[in-house]
């Protein structure tokens, strides 16, 4: 049957009656009336009854009876069926209106309902029982929610980053207090909204991790840019996040300038103390009057040491000026096995053995990449050079990678913590730039370096990872 609302029509302002709409072609069927749950079971329970009371009436109107027996009689049996009726429908409806109310009280979010009755070995109380076991796990699945939120909002009310959250329509939809203090102004102001009214339209857009340098109303600097998405009522929303990446890098700035001054200062202490020492002892001589017979040759040799601090310090400034003029690496393919053997064929002191792996052709530079190589053996010769150890250089294939390792039987690393700073040495007329610049080669091709004690047996392995697709 067509309800009211189905025969409605619009009516504009003005009072005009407009078009009506077509008439359904197909009338909607009537719907059927149908008896409950609870009347079915009644009527059932009646049915199942009837025979019996009506043969019970039956016989006894039939018989041998006073009126009043028979009336008596009668009103008991009717009773009694319709008391035993009524009691069958109660008996199946009352559990099922429980578990009814049951079931709200769960859609409601209220899990502190529990149902009489629940037990083992019965049909209705299993069903019970089950009913009472949902309700406790949803219960617990709700409190871990709420803690989870609430160590979630802990986080992001703590947390040193902005946290901002757009919906498909880039406006805002969540930020945390880092993110007010970025844009000086309370959430209240800050949801509702667009990207671009805050400034933020430009984080929704490229790639999905950078770095950006921007000034926001609460503060200017270096940011971290990183990108996600995630969906809410089935429609996707982004999250953007900002480090501040100026305090960090403040920090690495300071340590960097601290440990240049600390070496530049102990090298040129080196070679200025041992100048400014003798050229005043030099000047006293030049003073005297009365001098000694061989101030001459105190003179020259007071000259030559002047001259060699001065040389030692120009190869210093040298070396230094090489470390920080790294070329761009020239890439080209080049035959790893070949550019091994020519590195290890440059050290005379002592032989180096090579263990040969696939054949590779790497897309480098191989001047770069062998002058790497040769300052690794050399360092490998060096450390085996007092105890006769040997040394050897070999490759594998991981991956995407190339794993390049120059291995020793020295004594292996004793201050790892100074193996790439600058100009550090334990070596005796060693320059201290070796390594830093063969980790610097390494890292331009897109790669690492790194030296660690052996595991198996005495020595230093340096190992040179190179990506295969560079």
């Amino acid at each position: 049957m067509e309800s009211e609302a189905a025969n409605d029509v619009a009516r504009p302002p003005g009072g005009t009656r407009a078009t009506p709409p077509e008439p359904r072609t197909r009338p909607r069927p009537k719907a059927k009336r149908r008896l409950s749950h609870e009347n079915r079971v009644l009527f059932l329970a009646l049915a199942s009854g009837a025979p019996g009371v009506l043969l019970s009436l039956v016989l006894l109107w039939t018989g041998n009876h006073d009126s009043g027996t028979r009336s008596s009689l009668t009103l008991l049996v009717v009773i009694l069926w319709l008391g035993f009726a009524f009691g069958v429908r109660a008996a199946v409806v009352r559990p099922l209106q429980t578990l009814s109310n049951m079931q709200s009280a769960l859609r409601e979010g209220d899990f502190s309902f529990r149902v009489r009755g629940s037990r083992s070995g019965d049909a209705l109380g299993e069903l019970m029982l089950e009913v009472n076991t949902l309700s406790e796990m949803l219960r617990e699945q709700r409190l871990g929610a709420m803690e989870a939120s609430a160590l979630l909002t802990t986080v992001m009310t703590e947390i040193d980053v902005a946290v901002f959250a757009f919906d498909g329509e880039q406006r805002l939809r969540l930020v945390n207090r880092a993110g007010e203090r970025l844009m000086a102004q309370n959430a209240e102001r800050l949801l509702g909204r667009t990207a671009e009214d805050l400034g933020l339209l430009e984080c929704l857009e490229g790639e999905t991790a950078r770095t950006l340098e921007k000034s926001f109303p609460g503060q200017s600097g270096r940011w971290g840019v990183r990108r996600s998405i995630f969906r809410q009522g089935g429609k996707p929303h982004y999250l953007v996040v900002l480090a501040d990446l100026s305090r960090a890098l403040r920090e690495e700035e300071r340590q960097a300038w601290q440990r240049l001054v600390r070496v530049l200062g102990h090298e040129l202490n080196n070679s200025l103390a041992p100048i400014c020492s003798i050229a005043g002892s030099l000047e006293d001589i030049m003073k005297r009057e009365a001098r000694a017979p061989d101030w001459e040759e105190d003179l020259r040799r007071g000259l030559r040491v002047i001259a060699d601090r001065s040389d030692a310090l120009s190869r210093f400034m040298r070396d230094y000026s090489r470390l920080t003029r790294l070329p761009k690496p020239q890439l080209r393919p080049t035959d790893l096995d070949t550019l091994v053997r020519a590195a290890a064929g440059l050290e005379t002191r002592a032989a180096v053995a090579i263990e040969p792996g696939p054949s590779i052709a790497l897309n480098i530079d191989p001047d770069q990449l062998q002058q790497a190589l040769i300052n690794l053996i050399r360092n490998a010769v060096d450390a085996c050079l007092p105890t006769g150890g040997k040394v050897s250089v070999g490759w594998a294939r991981n991956g995407n990678w190339l794993s390049l390792r120059v291995q020793d039987e020295g004594p292996g690393i004793a201050n790892p913590g100074n193996l790439f700073v600058p100009f550090f040495t334990t070596k005796p007329g060693g320059s201290g730039i070796g390594l830093a610049l063969s980790r610097q080669i390494a890292e331009a091709h897109g790669g690492t370096l790194t030296l660690s004690n052996r595991t198996q047996g005495k020595g230093c392995e340096a190992v040179i990872q190179l990506p295969l697709s560079s």
